[in-house]
């Protein structure tokens, strides 16, 4: 085992440091502190005493991590990031426990980014520059601003809009797409001076009989509905007014999908993770579910349907 490297102008008081971790110049490590293997710890940083710190990770210049943060393995935090631990902080007045702070493995923290206490910064989510994170970003998730609002999800690489349906199909019908299972169907759309219409019907447009739907609506635009998955539950998504994007993820493969006319939906069959952002103020999105209502049938927990999808 190679033990760390440690500078000579560095305060490093803990001995549960990695090998291969390298520390620079100025930082100060307290004596209980764990930091794992391989990791980068630039000059001018402090880690307090309940602070660990997977394997691979990367703090950049200027960054503090208070007593109750936790970070996973191969996790960028970029120059002057801020972390809190105590949402009312007093001089010389200790709370009893700090809040918990949580970036999961891959997260990554743009510079000058401010992270409030007691939130997660999810699995391989991306937190912009000069962001400030009030609530808990979703895995894969891309926050940005103040307070930080979700804009896009890491490697949904393909987005398909009015302008650009890329190889999905333009004709009516069903076209499959990159996740497993997930298709996107248009149909028929019948123009007249009375008004339009589009029609679908069940177990032949749509793949499935509809015990339920709902319908969301009234969403502030920087909301994000759905992240969840179903292990039983089919699911057809249509934006009947206004426009939504919907993010379909197998645990492999991830694709985004902009709903913004009515003769437009995406079909989601079970071990599905979905979620649905950006939705226009006017937006109205209708759901069909091929079963009734049952709580033990959802999956809210992006880890815990990772290890569903490959038990």
């Amino acid at each position: 085992m190679t033990a760390p490297i440690i500078h000579a102008l560095s305060d490093v008081q803990s001995s549960r440091i990695g090998a291969r971790t390298r520390i620079w110049q100025y930082v100060v490590v307290l004596p209980d502190a764990r930091i794992g293997e391989d990791c980068n710890i630039c000059a001018l940083c402090l880690i307090e005493n309940d602070v660990i710190i997977g394997n691979r990770t990367t703090l950049k210049s200027g960054v503090q991590l208070w007593d109750g943060v936790r970070v996973g393995h191969d996790v960028y935090v970029g120059p002057n990031v801020s972390f809190t631990n105590d949402r009312f902080p007093r001089s010389r007045q200790r709370p009893a426990e700090f809040l918990r702070t949580t970036l999961e493995d891959g997260a990554s923290i743009g510079a000058g980014a401010v992270i409030l206490p007691g939130v997660t910064v999810g699995r391989n989510s991306m937190v912009g520059a000069g962001a400030v994170v009030t609530r808990s970003v979703p895995p894969n998730a891309i926050a940005v601003g103040n307070p930080a609002r979700i804009i896009g999800y890491a490697d949904a690489e393909r987005r398909c809009s009015q302008q650009d349906f890329s190889d999905l199909s333009e004709e009516v019908g069903a076209t499959a797409t990159h996740v497993n299972g997930v298709t996107y169907h248009r149909f028929p759309r019948i123009e007249d001076m009375r008004g339009n219409l589009s029609v679908g019907e069940f177990q032949r447009s749509v793949p499935f009989v509809a015990k339920r739907y709902f319908l969301v609506f009234d969403v502030p635009s920087t909301q994000t509905r759905g992240e969840h998955a179903h292990r039983q539950c089919h699911q057809f998504l249509i934006c009947v007014r206004g426009a939504c994007s919907v993010v379909a993820d197998d645990g492999e493969h991830r694709q985004e999908f902009l709903l913004d006319r009515p003769e437009i939906g995406v079909y989601l069959p079970p071990m599905i993770w979905g979620t649905q952002y950006k939705y226009t103020s006017e937006a109205v999105l209708l759901v069909f579910a091929s079963d009734y209502y049952d709580p033990d049938d959802y999956i809210r927990d992006y880890q815990q349907f990772l290890k569903e999808v490959y038990l």
